[in-house]
């Protein structure tokens, strides 16, 4: 694998199986360096496509998403590095589909528990073709100053205090990312840095060995000092006890395999990696550390002492001058993100929508402050669901049933109304529900339900200021205004809506006062003396008596009452009754599979 440096500061990479936070720390990462090019060149989210929007420090940017590893190697054939943070299920087919794709040089596998033969095939594959494996079960690696992946070096913050932002002179390399981070820190308390981390993973078969990149280090002009963390179980020292011997590494390494603590245990321990298991006499951490010290390398008498021998061994190559140390730099500011800073205090950020109704954020949905459950356990209806969105409170129970019943009894009033109609024509088109309801709802007017808004306003405005039925009636005529809520087509004095013999009748023996709607029935007598068909209608036996509802309930003031009725609560109630009705003719004309509706020539009459 030898060779040189893997990473530089026109790294790019592709990242499969979108996760935020460790894409935007990349990021962060790139910003924090300086880099000019976002290191995150596309995304891979299997089925999907599209583009997923995070900063580039102050920037928004948005980097594309593909469906399939191919199609993001097309895209970019720059990007040379696959991060692959698929479940350990997926992480081999996923990872060996990027090894055969010409454009990628570099796969880091963050998933542990990878099967130990899958692994294996991978790794044969990639020495065949020259390529690099980090990990299973890696964190990734890191090139100061220039590329990371990942969630390597944890916090910006971290990142920061381990100036990681910028390259030193150490090259590092480790089993364990949590331990790197420790070390990352440990290095740049007593040298000028880390230039290259790498967490080769803590698996039984990781795709790269300690002395895989050791070799590599050694070629890189800039890594003036190794530092090796390794632990016990496996074998993987002994091939760097090996180069140490035969003189391939002619930089100083300083070395320690950890889990020394075994020997105290009576029986064979299992630590945290899969790797890191106490076997025979050679596979111990003494022994290890035995041999890397008899083959040339720096082995500290225990962990604690790590840091002394860093220390010491990056004195003495400063004081030969192998080493000149890296000037400090200070680090651009990385901005906060926006909830971030809400929460710690730092600023204050307008909303952009205001909700009264209901809210999401808790474990249930509430409405008007009421859980969805309780609103399920106590056996709530539609009315009472409608009196919580609508009028933000809970209403009487005959004031909910009274909504009940004109839903009911306004869900559908035939084929033929303009609003079913036009759903009819609509659905037969071969239109979609959506499509179908809304050009049937978008006739509801003045004209076909709307009268119950306007019946509602006109009634109470005239009852209010004490007008006669008369006065009422001949003040809207002089106006050049039908009353509304009054007239029908069909209905007259001798063949009465039952819709609105019922409302009244179920008002009169449940609403507290119906004084609103006796008056509109007064006003109908005085109507029926200039014509038979001039009764009151649904619309206004609706408007009527949900003003008696509102006043006779004692729960709304008269300028809720007013502005209630001025937005339109009553029409909504229309429009809620009629979707019932519209749907139904949608789905009605939907499975009798009826034809383009066309209209008969015989029924329009041609004229000039």
């Amino acid at each position: 694998m030898a060779t040189g440096q893997l990473f530089s500061r026109t790294t790019q990479a592709l990242f499969y199986n979108y996760k935020q936070l460790p894409v935007q720390r990349m990021l962060d990462f790139d910003f924090l360096c300086g880099r000019e090019t976002p290191s995150v060149a596309g995304i891979i989210n299997p089925g999907s496509e599209g583009f997923q929007k995070l900063f580039f420090g102050q920037e928004e940017i948005a980097i594309p998403v593909h469906s399939s590893i191919e199609a993001a190697c097309a895209a970019h054939p720059t990007a040379d590095v696959f991060i692959n943070f698929a479940s350990y299920r997926s992480a081999s087919a996923s990872t060996m589909a990027a090894l055969k794709q010409p454009t990628i040089k570099v796969v880091a596998i963050i998933a542990e528990g990878v099967p130990e033969s899958d692994t294996k095939q991978l790794i044969a594959y990639a020495r065949t073709n020259n390529k690099v494996v980090i990990g299973p079960a890696t964190v990734g690696g890191i090139q100061a100053g220039a590329f990371k992946i990942g969630d390597t070096a944890g916090t910006i913050d971290n990142i920061i205090h381990c100036k990681l932002y910028r390259p030193g002179s150490v090259g590092f390399v480790s089993k364990s990312g949590g331990m790197s981070n420790e070390l990352y820190n440990t290095i740049a308390r007593v040298t000028d840095g880390i230039y290259e981390g790498i967490a080769i993973g803590g698996d039984v078969f990781p795709g790269s060995t300690l002395s895989d990149h050791v070799l590599r280090f050694n070629n890189i002009p800039q890594v003036k000092m190794v530092v090796v963390l390794g632990e016990l179980g496996g074998h993987d020292e002994y091939s760097l006890v090996e180069a140490l011997k035969q003189g391939k590494i002619n930089k100083p390494v300083v070395a320690w395999v950890s889990g020394t603590c075994a020997r105290l245990f009576k029986s064979e321990v299992q630590f945290g990696h899969a790797g890191a298991k106490s076997g025979g006499e050679v596979e111990s951490a003494q022994a290890k550390n035995q041999a890397l010290k008899e083959a040339g390398a720096v082995v500290p008498t225990s962990y604690e002492a790590l840091e002394g021998a860093i220390k010491e061994t990056y004195e003495k190559l400063v004081e030969e001058g192998r080493v000149t140390p890296v000037k400090e730099v200070t680090p651009p500011q990385i901005p906060e993100d926006l909830n971030t800073a809400i929460k710690s205090g730092k600023v204050r950020a307008p909303t952009h929508i205001i909700s009264t109704i209901s809210d999401d954020r808790g474990e249930e949905p509430a409405y008007a402050g009421i859980p969805m459950s309780s609103i399920v356990e106590q056996g709530l209806g539609a009315g009472d669901v409608i009196s919580l969105l609508w009028f933000k409170r809970s209403l009487p129970r005959y004031c909910t049933r009274f909504i009940e019943i004109c839903i009911v009894l306004c869900a559908d009033h035939g084929p033929c109304v303009s609003g079913a109609h036009n759903t009819i024509v609509t659905a037969r088109a071969g239109k979609d529900l959506v499509s179908s309801l809304v050009s049937g709802l978008l006739t509801i007017g003045p004209r076909f339900g709307g009268a119950i808004d306007d019946a509602a306003r006109y009634f109470k405005d005239a009852y209010d200021k004490g007008l006669t039925p008369y006065e009422f009636v001949e003040s809207m005529k002089r106006k050049g205004i039908r009353v509304p809520g009054i007239g029908h087509r069909i209905k007259s004095s001798d063949n009465r809506d039952k819709r609105v013999e019922l409302l009244q009748r179920f008002a009169r023996s449940n609403f507290p006062s119906v004084k609103y709607m006796e008056y509109a029935v007064e006003v109908e007598t005085y109507t029926l003396t200039k014509a038979n068909n001039l009764v009151l209608n649904v619309d206004g036996a609706i408007g009527s008596l949900f003003l008696d509802l509102l006043a006779g309930s004692g729960m709304f003031t008269k300028q809720e009452i007013d502005e209630i009725v001025g937005i339109g609560y009553l029409n909504g109630l229309f429009v809620l009754a009629r979707s019932i009705g519209l749907i139904g003719h949608t789905f009605d004309q939907k499975r009798l599979k009826q034809p383009l509706y066309r209209h008969p020539w015989e029924d329009v009459l041609y004229t000039k």
